[in-house]
């Protein structure tokens, strides 16, 4: 039995006798509200740092300077001690060179992780290969490794056909194996990526869904900010506007939403369609939409927005949406986007089954569009926003459910108590010590 130390720390909101852990997070795209991208780790690891706990990051710079040392650096943001290593990534990459950024990734960052006092180990994926700097600092320490799956990989790959190579796609099992066995419990993002760990083998009672969840904080916007972003844009005006805010890669089935306009525009003229993000299937992309008549015409391009500017844009929409492939486990997806468009009071699109699609239809909070039948869906979509009461009223409904079942507060909360029971998994509550000097450089 290994007698772990805790961090001796004082905290407002916790009762005397409260114990809190040194949690180390090994996230490869950490990113703040500052910073264009998801924001999960940094609204997760904010609010553990509340509770009392002492929380060190291990991360990547995917945009250095070119003139930037190879060396790490650390910064303190909201509380949270981020350790950064120089390493440029993008969505724009082709598949190789990202997988050379995650081994690179992995193998730096081991060691200092290992360097890191922690009482427990918290990887989050993807990329599935966190784990392995996560395994190794958990057992360089003797602590307990909980690990977080984000997409289910390498299903996503081996069903885009990105991974291909019989000897790559056992290698990529195997690692998926070694990443649940060696993890004393998982966290899933929504139900579905539940049911695919369970199905590879790790038992049903130590999988624990926390979805994405919604900054009741940060939205919404007020129509003042609302209307500046309108203006900002010449062709926008009072129009209604249809929203794609993210990643755009092949994996985000894109080219559905260039199609919506295109069948959009010829039902109603004045709808706008806007793609906001970047990624590797963005050319492509603007290329369809010239090919087919609307790039500039009723369907526009601007680049990723820190997620501090979001609300605003939001707040300006009619309408949000969010996309997918149709291959066989997308739907499982817990997009930042759809939480995004709850919390912000604003009806959510999407063209797929699964979890989410339930949230829509047992709420009324948007529409589930057909995935093959785009002019149907395209229909649909304008019946909706000719529809005012409705915008509004499955707005309302959306930031009710945002309340209710996804707020950041109720999910951080449920986290913090997997971390607690995995360091507390042998019955015995270590007792509080000092913390360690941990690295600065």
């Amino acid at each position: 039995m290994t007698v772990v130390a805790v961090v001796q720390t004082i905290s407002d909101k916790s009762p005397p006798g409260t114990w809190f852990v040194r949690i180390l997070y090994i996230h490869q795209y950490f990113r703040t509200r500052q910073m264009t991208g998801g924001t999960r780790s940094l609204e997760m690891a904010r609010r553990l740092v509340e509770m009392g706990h002492e929380v060190d990051l291990v991360t990547s710079d995917n945009e250095p300077p070119p003139d930037a040392s190879r060396a790490w650096r650390v910064t303190v943001e909201e509380g949270i001690r981020v350790h950064w290593y120089p390493l440029p990534y993008s969505n724009a990459m082709s598949y190789s060179q990202r997988i050379r950024a995650f081994f690179r990734f992995a193998w730096k960052s081991a060691r200092r992780a290992a360097s890191i006092p922690a009482d427990v180990v918290f990887a989050s994926s993807t990329p599935l290969t966190v784990a392995i700097p996560g395994a190794y600092a958990a057992r360089k320490q003797r602590v307990p490794m909980v690990f977080e799956v984000r997409d289910l990989w390498p299903d996503m790959p081996i069903a885009m056909g990105a991974l291909k190579n019989r000897l790559a796609v056992a290698a990529a099992r195997a690692l998926e194996r070694f990443a649940y066995r060696k993890s004393r419990h998982i966290v899933a993002l929504s139900p579905e990526m539940k049911q695919g760990v369970v199905r590879a083998g790790k038992p049903e009672d130590r999988v624990t869904v926390i979805p994405n969840g919604c900054d009741l904080d940060l939205f919404p916007a007020s129509d003042a900010e609302a209307r500046a972003f309108r203006n900002s844009l010449p062709w926008l005006g009072d129009r209604p506007l249809v929203l794609y805010a993210g990643a755009i890669a092949l994996l985000n089935g894109l080219g559905y939403f260039v199609e919506l306009a295109k069948e959009t525009l010829r039902l109603n003229a004045d709808v706008r369609f806007l793609l906001v993000g970047h990624g590797n299937d963005r050319l492509r992309l603007r290329d369809l939409a010239a090919q087919i008549g609307v790039l500039d015409k009723n369907l526009f391009f601007i680049d990723s927005v820190p997620k501090a500017e979001m609300p605003a844009i939001l707040a300006a929409a009619s309408i949000a949406t969010s996309t997918v492939v149709d291959v066989p486990g997308v739907s499982a997806n817990s997009a930042n986007k759809f939480f995004d468009a709850l919390a912000a009071s604003r009806p959510i699109a999407i063209n797929h089954t699964g979890w989410l699609a339930d949230v829509i239809e047992q709420n009324d909070c948007g529409l589930v569009l057909p995935a093959h039948d785009v002019p149907a869906a395209a229909q649909r979509l304008v019946d909706a926003i000719h529809d005012e009461a409705w915008l509004r009223a499955a707005g309302q409904r959306g930031r009710s459910v945002a309340e209710r079942q996804f707020s950041r507060e109720t999910l951080a909360s449920r986290l913090e108590s997997v971390l607690r029971s995995a360091v507390d998994a042998d019955g015995v509550r270590p007792p509080r010590a000092p913390a360690v000097e941990r690295p600065s450089t």
